[in-house]
């Protein structure tokens, strides 16, 4: 009887180092992919930071046996699969808030640029027309003059 149990022991630890293999081969091409996108300018440092720290990490989980029950024990999850699920999860929920914050900031920052680039395009209108092309000037009255358009007069 204890052979039999030896033995399904052994089949099931050879069973279990081929999945192993291949999730670190997966992981460590991911990884290598990371860097080739980096070395090539189409991933930002930026993000590059972001994505090989979770490219080591899923090298980490896929060689190391026992770092997924280690993390389920710690999170008191019963199934080590639930618990990279819930990290998965969790992974995807940080993500989608830090790139909707970036994709706000840069909404903002193109509407302020098209805004700006309208101006400078009306003002190099009006250059090359002499001031003349029928466009009127905006009158800002001076708090120390009271006049407008820089007339001494003040309401002539």
């Amino acid at each position: 009887m204890s052979l039999l149990l030896l033995a399904a022991a052994e089949a099931e630890s050879v069973l279990g180092k081929k999945p192993q293999i291949l999730a670190i081969i997966g992981t460590v091409l991911f990884l290598v992919f990371v860097i080739e996108l980096v070395r090539r300018r189409r991933l930002v440092e930026r993000y590059a930071l972001l994505w090989i720290a979770a490219a080591i990490v899923l090298v980490i989980f896929a060689a190391w046996e026992g770092a997924l029950e280690a993390v389920a024990d710690a999170l008191g999850i019963v199934s080590p699969p639930n618990a990279l699920f819930l990290i998965g999860l969790g992974t995807v929920f940080v993500l989608a808030l830090h790139f909707s914050v970036a994709f706000s900031r840069l909404s903002e920052e193109t509407k302020i640029l098209a805004q700006e680039l309208a101006r400078l395009d009306r003002e190099q209108r009006r250059i090359r027309k002499g001031g003349l092309g029928g466009e009127r000037d905006v009158v800002i009255e001076t708090a120390e003059t009271g006049s407008a358009n820089g007339d001494p007069g003040g309401d002539a």
